[in-house]
C-alpha cells in the first residue's frame, strides 16, 4: 500500500533467501497494480540473479523512485521469478505477509522484508559493511 492505494495483492509470492538478508518477496506481475509503474532508467547486476530492472510508482502526482525491482530475464537458476515485482517495503506506507506488517532490511540497496520470525543480524545493519 501506498498513499491508500494498494500496489499488490498476492498468495502466489515467492520467498526468495539470500546469504544474510532477510527474504525478497516477488509478487506475479498479474498481481500487481502495474497501470501505476513506470519504468526506471536504474539498472543493476546482481551476482546470481542478472540484470535488474526498477520501476517507479506513479499516485496521485507523486513518484516514488525506483520502489522495485524485476528480472525480466534472469540468469539460469532464478527463471522462477522472471517478470515478477520485489518492493521495497522501505519505500512504500506498508507491506505486510499474511496479515503482518513487516520492517524493512536496513540500508538503502537491500530490499529484505523482516517479519517476527526472521531473525537477524542482516546486512545493511550497522557493522556489517564487511560481510
Amino acid at each position: 500500500m501506498h498513499r491508500g492505494v494498494p500496489l499488490a495483492d498476492s498468495h502466489d509470492c515467492l520467498r526468495v533467501l539470500e546469504t544474510s538478508h532477510p527474504p525478497a518477496f516477488y509478487v506475479p506481475r498479474d498481481d500487481v497494480r502495474t497501470d501505476l509503474l513506470s519504468r526506471s532508467a536504474r539498472t543493476t547486476r546482481r551476482e546470481w540473479k542478472g540484470i535488474a530492472t526498477y520501476w517507479n510508482v506513479d499516485i496521485g502526482g507523486e513518484t516514488v523512485r525506483d520502489v522495485c525491482w524485476s528480472y525480466e530475464m534472469p540468469d539460469p537458476g532464478y527463471a522462477g521469478i522472471a517478470f515478477h515485482l520485489a518492493f521495497y517495503a522501505s519505500k512504500v506506507d506498508l507491506c505486510t505477509v499474511g496479515g503482518e506488517k513487516v520492517r524493512a532490511q536496513a540500508g538503502a540497496f537491500y530490499g529484505g522484508w523482516i517479519t517476527n520470525e526472521i531473525l537477524g543480524p542482516f546486512k545493511g545493519e550497522g557493522g556489517t559493511s564487511g560481510w
